[in-house]
Formats: C-alpha cells, structure tokens, sequence
C-alpha cells in the first residue's frame, strides 16, 4: 500500500484550491518568497507590481514595473497607515533586502502592514546592474580604466539613468500610496534609505504620519566623502576595546597597530593562499592583499558580531596564517556585491553626492584612504547627472514625530550624524545603542520601541531604559569564541 501514499497525496495537493490573493487598494499581492542575494536567507511574502513611467515628465512614456513587498499585519483588522521599508545602498533592492531585516519589524506588524517596492534600478524592475569596481579588490584599477567601465555600462543599459534618482524615486512611492489607497504612511528608512525617507517626507509632508530614521544620513552630507575619517574613528574604538582589555591584549597584543603594520607589509607583498572556498569548500586561490585586509577592517566593523572577530583574523593573518581573514574577505565582499546595484548607486551619487564630493590628501594614509571618492568622482565624471529637487541638501524641518536610531560604533554613519539631523526636527528623539553598528532595528528592545513609538507618535514618552544592556559583543580569543 506504501507506494499509494505518494500519488494521493499528490493529487490531494493538485485538487487544493490555490490561496486565495489579498488586495489592497490597486494591487493584488500573491505569495511569494524572497531571498537575500549573496547569503542563504530566505522569508515568505506577498508580493505585487506596480507600474510607474520611468520619466514622470513623460507619463506616456517608457514604462517601470516595480515589484512590491508585503509583510502583513496580524490584526484581523489592520490599522489603514502602513509603515513602509527603504532600503539602502544606494543601490539595494528592498524586497531582497527583506529577508535579512524581516525580524526587526515584528513588532511593527502587530497591528500595521509592512510594505516594500523596489526602487528603480533595482530587484527586477529595470534594474541597473554595473560591474562593482571597489578599487580595494584584486589589482587596483587605474583611473582611466574606472570610467571605462562606468562608459561601459551605460552603454550596456537600456534606460534613461538620469532617472535613477532619489528626487525622481519618491515620485513611485506616493504614487504606491495612492495605489494601496493609504491615508499616510510611516517611513521606516535605513542607512541611504534615511535620505528617501527625508526626501519623501519633503515632497509629500502630508503624506508622513511618522518617520524612524536608522543609521541616518543628513542631507548636506555628501554620502562617502566621510566613509575614510568614520571608519578611522570606529576602527579606534573597536580594537582599542581589545587593548583595554587584559585577556584581549595578551592574546593580540595592539590589533589597531597589527591592522597597520599588516596592511602595508601586504601591500607592499601581496600573496596568493590556497584555501577552500567558504560557501562550496572547493579549493580556491585567494590573495591576500590591501584589498583583503582593508575588506575585512571596513565591513566587519558594521555589526558587534563581525567585529569581535577582528583582533583574531588580524592577528592570525600576521602571523603567517592568512587562510581565515582572505576566507571571510571574500565572503562578506562577494554578499556585498551581489545586493548592491552599481549603476544605480551611480545614478544616484553622481546627481547627489558628486558635485559636493573631492579628494582629501589627509586621507590617503588611513585604512579606507581615498578610493571611494576617488572610484566615485572618476565614473561619474562618464555618468549623466540627473536631477535633483529643491531643497534636496537643506536640513528637514517637520513637525511630524521622528525617532532616529544610531550604533554607537557604527563605521559609515555615526551618531553624530543623528544629533546633526535631530537640530532641525521638532518632536523627535535620538537613541544610541552601546556598542553596537550600522542599524540598531533588530538589537534588544528596539523592535518594541520602534512599534510603541508608530502607535503613540510620542518619541519622548517612550521608556528606552530597556537598551542600556546592548554592549559590544566580546572578542573571539580563538576560534572557539570568546571566555566563558
């Protein structure tokens, strides 16, 4: 009788009705299931397209479709404001970015829907796709052969990327508010996704009924020309944090002193180590170079976690085993590189961050040095420039209740950058976390906090007591962890 079993079942499954869509104003949301690209996280979803003109001058134009997220509310009756997730980058697409902050927003779902689209020029929805030229990776570009691959590209593209901006961006999200027929919407933006939020809010204030900004970015700051000077500051931090500590230093001794000497020994003899690939186990020849060490310095100082690894990858490779640290670099670099959309990360920072941005000599001789303004103000100088709104780099200035979340050791926005933004606000609230990074949404209580604030719209009232037992996670002193 075994061998009956399966075909029942089978043709059980096939008689199922299928489930049933959820519609919500304009659009019809199917399930779906999304994954973050570069890791093996996966989330169930609904999702739907909406269909925006790619020049809202024109809307008669060439069309986008843009997919849609939605992360439903558990009320039987959902409150008629969703909160809305921007992702960040630029150049990440929200519903690939979805997997990766999903439980950040639990709370939040409790009694609102969560809603994410795609920006243009990410996910599936005409996406801008470019070869990632990090000039820290594997022989480093010459300038020339930079803007040849930006001229490359565009090439390659068929879009009018000068539409790609943040300006021109948040025309889709009001017009996916007016799809869901939503009242309002509360913005919940991270990292870039903080400057979509302020821009939206600026264009549309009547459409915000709350706003929570997480790792922020203030428009006047032109986005990377601080990347150098902010991870200096964090990277201090952080591996002084072993120095300070007595089992910490006697294990690794100065990792910041270590992260130096073993940078410019490698950049001065780089060398190639057999190794296993660290998502197949394949062998692979990885190398060991300024690339490598500068990866793993910039992109492990983003979460406690990453970074409690630092003083031992560092030490390790040091000391002639190196297998580890090129293991990780390439691991974390080839995570970042398939999230980040590179063409529209250009459209984007050669309208908004490029004209504001130049070369710094001081900081060439820190651990990121110069290459991001430097790969930055190369390809856009081959890039069209497309527009940007009035007002754009002018501090927000509303009355709509704003809480702002900030790591206190975050490598690329710190939490000055919050206080910077808070000045112009008039009912808002900044919290930072001890010891944590880039996005403070998922740590601790603040997954309640951020609900409490949506519900109340009182960024005062809020009891934030509950985040002073985040601290930094303790350091790996083998690859066993940390003592006991």
């Amino acid at each position: 009788m075994k061998p009956l079993l399966l075909p029942l079942a089978l043709a059980t499954l096939l008689a199922a009705p299928a489930a049933e869509a959820r519609r919500i104003g304009q659009l019809e949301f199917t399930d779906c299931e999304l994954a973050q690209p570069g890791t093996a996280v996966t989330t169930l979803a609904e999702c739907a397209t909406l269909e925006v003109p790619e020049d809202p001058t024109q809307p008669e134009g060439r069309k986008l479709r843009l997919k849609v997220g939605l992360a439903p509310a558990r009320a039987a009756e959902p409150a008629a404001d969703p909160v809305i997730f921007f992702a960040g980058g630029p150049g990440q697409s929200a519903t690939e970015a979805w997997a990766g902050i999903a439980g950040g927003f639990a709370r939040l779902r409790e009694k609102r829907h969560v809603v994410f689209v795609d920006q243009r020029g990410t996910g599936d929805g005409h996406r801008l796709a470019c070869p990632f030229p990090d000039a820290q990776l594997d022989a480093t570009p010459g300038e020339e052969e930079l803007v040849q691959m930006a001229r490359d590209c565009l090439a390659a593209l068929d879009a009018d990327v000068a539409q790609y901006t943040t300006s021109v961006a948040v025309t889709d999200i009001e017009a996916l508010r007016q799809a869901l027929g939503a009242p309002k919407l509360n913005l919940y933006g991270g990292s870039y996704g903080t400057r979509v939020a302020q821009e939206y809010a600026r264009q549309y204030p009547d459409a915000v009924r709350s706003i929570i900004l997480d790792g922020v970015v203030p428009p006047e700051l032109a986005l990377g020309s601080e990347h150098s000077l902010n991870l200096e500051a964090a990277l201090e931090a952080i591996l002084g944090r072993c120095s300070a500590d007595a089992e910490c230093r006697a294990a690794f001794g100065d990792p910041f002193r270590t992260l130096y000497s073993l940078r410019d020994r490698v950049r001065a003899t780089p060398q190639t180590v057999a190794t296993r690939d660290p998502r197949t186990f394949a062998p692979r020849e990885l190398r060991l170079d300024e690339a490598s060490v500068v990866v793993i310095a910039r992109l492990f100082a983003y979460a406690p976690e990453t970074a409690a690894l630092m003083p031992l990858l560092l030490h390790e490779a040091a000391s002639g085993r190196p297998e580890a640290l090129v293991a990780q670099a390439a691991l974390v670099y080839d995570s970042l590189t398939a999230q980040i959309n590179h063409g529209m990360q250009l459209s984007v920072a050669c309208a908004e961050d490029a004209p504001r941005m130049q070369r710094r000599a001081e900081d060439a001789a820190l651990v990121l040095g110069d290459s991001i303004t430097g790969v930055l103000l190369g390809q856009c100088s081959a890039w069209p420039r497309g527009p940007v709104s009035e007002g754009f780099f002018e501090p927000l200035r509303t009355d709509t209740p704003v809480l702002l979340l900030s790591g206190e050791l975050d490598p690329v926005t710190p939490p000055r950058y919050g206080e910077q933004v808070l000045a112009s606000l008039g009912k808002a609230r900044h919290l930072v976390g001890k010891g944590q990074g880039h996005i403070l949404l998922s740590r601790g209580c603040t997954p309640r906090l951020a609900a409490q604030f949506v519900e109340t719209l009182d960024p005062a009232g809020l009891d934030a007591s509950c985040l002073d037992v985040l601290d930094a996670a303790p350091f790996f002193l083998d690859y066993n962890g940390a003592t006991p």
